[in-house]
Formats: C-alpha cells, structure tokens, sequence
C-alpha cells in the first residue's frame, strides 16, 4: 500500500480533502500558496476561487457523512482546467500554468508506476 499524505484545503467555511502520494504532498501545498500570492495579479474573468492549504496530516478519518476525500490527481487535473480556460492578457499564465502542468506530469508518472 503507498503512503499517502492529506492536504487539508479551506475556502469559506468548506473544507476539501486531498489525498496525495506522501512525497508529493508539500508540493501541493506549496503549489496552493504561490498561486494564492500571485491569483491578484489576474485581470480575466472568472478567476477561479482558490481554497487555501491549511494542514497536512498522515492519516484522516472524515467523521462527517458529507465530507469526501478527493483524489490528488483529479484535483490537480481540474485546477489544470481551471487555469487553462483563462483568457489573460496582462500577467504571465503560461508562468503559473506549467508549475500546476509539472506536478500533474509528476502525479501522472507515479499513478503509472503504482499500477505496475
């Protein structure tokens, strides 16, 4: 079984769930909060919103029927998307887009290997 790592996400008052490959983790949280610095300096429409990393953790155990754990690659795969639709004329996308491109490249690659 690998080990896996929760990053813990907020936005409001929500809370997401992400279960990442242990020595991926600290990239996703890291990834989360250069994106958060530079999200401001977008001038496109529909911006996504961008929760925050607010925790990691080893194990998790959701005590609430409506929380759900999201799998690390799905949530990287949407933010992709999320990013890719933008239509930004005044700050460097292209900068932002291949860190999020390079940990999904990174994630794809282990999924491979984990499946052999």
């Amino acid at each position: 079984m690998p080990n896996m790592r929760y990053v813990i996400l907020q936005l409001g008052d929500k809370l997401q769930y992400v279960e990442m490959p242990a020595d991926y983790a600290y990239q996703l949280s890291a990834l989360n909060l250069r994106l958060h610095k530079e999200v401001s300096k977008l001038t496109a429409q529909g911006t996504p919103e961008l929760p925050l990393a607010v925790a990691e953790c080893d194990q998790l155990e959701l005590l609430q029927e409506t929380a759900s754990i999201v799998g690390g690659l799905d949530y990287i795969n949407e933010l992709e998307r999320s990013f890719a639709s933008l239509n930004e004329t005044n700050y460097p996308l292209i900068s932002l887009l291949t860190e999020i491109r390079a940990l999904q490249a990174q994630l794809e690659q282990w999924y491979e290997e984990e499946a052999i």
